[in-house]
């Protein structure tokens, strides 16, 4: 993770940098600091506690020390009324410990509770990765090559992670088997559903049309998909253009690769003022590959195949975003969000999913 002060640029820094602990995330110090003796090698007290900025869903604490500095990713506050399914913080802590001995770079994990008599809820202790987070994916004041370099690894990251072998890594159970696509839209509709607080048409449509429109995999492939892989959940050493650790876990499991890199690729279609997108922008100039050249190279470093129709993809992605953004409207309906970003985060749900509708449309006008 980063300092407060490795970081300054773009509008999109919204989750950078660290503040007090908001009062409905916190817990009890006191009690955390003998179970770090206990359990963290070489811990130290005294301790502060300080809360990162990000972090929409499990809500991420700077634990630091006179000797060093540690990252705690926990559960909501007690009073958070958790969705089936979310939060699962163990599983993070588990894919991460897997994919140390891989070319996935991750941060070290240092210790995992599960018993919620400790502070009030589960969460897990990982080492600080110094480093820095790129926020604003138009890579403000580099250089085209050194934008090229950038993209370049992060092609490279999420090649190397779709081609880790499960078995090999212990994550065989991972995930449930059976048809990704059909389980994900299952799981984001019921998610939509249970956090509705307005209708939004694009996203009815969507949930009746998906599940019609799965391509037909002539090779079915099963990988330790991210779920939330874009460039600003990445760590990047303070010089190099080298990726030191891949960040929140969350929504990781094993499916697709193709609907993760889609998933990635999503940044070419989204215009910079709606989620992290780069669409619009003159990529040559700046140094930054085109999404086919982009596509190509990441399939030339996995040997995969595009099957289907792109536009699907990409349509089931932005339908997924719009079911997580609207359950951060739901939290902020609640009172339970875990960001101060929450309230504008849960707006472009509505403007997402139309967007999926659109590409959806897509698909329509090539049957």
């Amino acid at each position: 993770m980063q300092d407060n002060e490795t970081h300054k640029q773009s509008d999109f820094s919204a989750f950078e940098g660290t503040r007090p602990v908001q009062d409905k995330q916190r817990f009890d110090t006191e009690a955390l600091i003998p179970w770090l003796a206990a359990n963290v090698d070489g811990f130290s007290g005294p301790l502060t506690v300080e809360q990162f900025a990000g972090g929409q869903s499990n809500p991420t604490f700077k634990l630091v020390t006179p000797a060093r500095s540690y990252v705690m990713r926990a559960k909501p506050g007690p009073a958070a009324k958790l969705l089936p399914s979310a939060h699962a913080i163990e599983r993070e802590y588990r894919v991460m410990h897997a994919l140390a001995s891989t070319d996935v770079p991750v941060a070290r994990m240092l210790a995992l509770c599960e018993d919620e008599s400790v502070i009030g809820r589960a969460f897990y202790v990982m080492e600080f990765v110094q480093g820095r987070v790129l926020w604003d994916q138009s890579l403000p004041g580099m250089t085209p090559a050194e934008r090229a370099a950038i993209y370049d690894e992060t092609n490279r990251v999420i090649a190397a992670l779709h081609t880790v072998d499960v078995d090999a890594a212990g994550l065989s159970g991972y995930g449930k088997p059976g048809n990704y696509f059909e389980r994900q839209i299952g799981r984001w509709s019921k998610q939509y559903v249970a956090s509705e607080t307005g209708k939004i048409d694009a996203m009815n449509r969507l949930i009746d049309w998906l599940p019609q429109h799965i391509p037909h995999a002539q090779n079915a492939r099963v990988s330790v998909v991210h779920g939330d892989f874009r460039l600003d959940n990445l760590i990047f050493h303070p010089a190099e253009p080298r990726v030191l650790a891949v960040l929140d876990w969350e929504l990781s499991t094993l499916g697709d690769p193709l609907a993760d890199f889609a998933y990635h690729c999503m940044a070419w279609h989204v215009d910079p003022s709606q989620f992290r997108g780069i669409a619009g922008l003159d990529w040559a100039a700046l140094g930054i590959p085109d999404e086919a050249a982009y596509v190509k190279r990441y399939c030339e470093r996995t040997g995969f195949a595009i099957e289907g129709d792109w536009n699907f993809y990409l349509a089931y992605n932005m339908f997924r975003i719009a079911a997580i953004l609207q359950g951060i409207m739901k939290r902020v309906v609640d009172g339970t969000a875990a960001s101060a970003q929450a309230v504008d985060a849960g707006k472009r749900a509505r403007p997402m999913a139309e967007l999926a509708w659109h590409y959806a449309q897509k698909v329509e006008a090539k049957a």
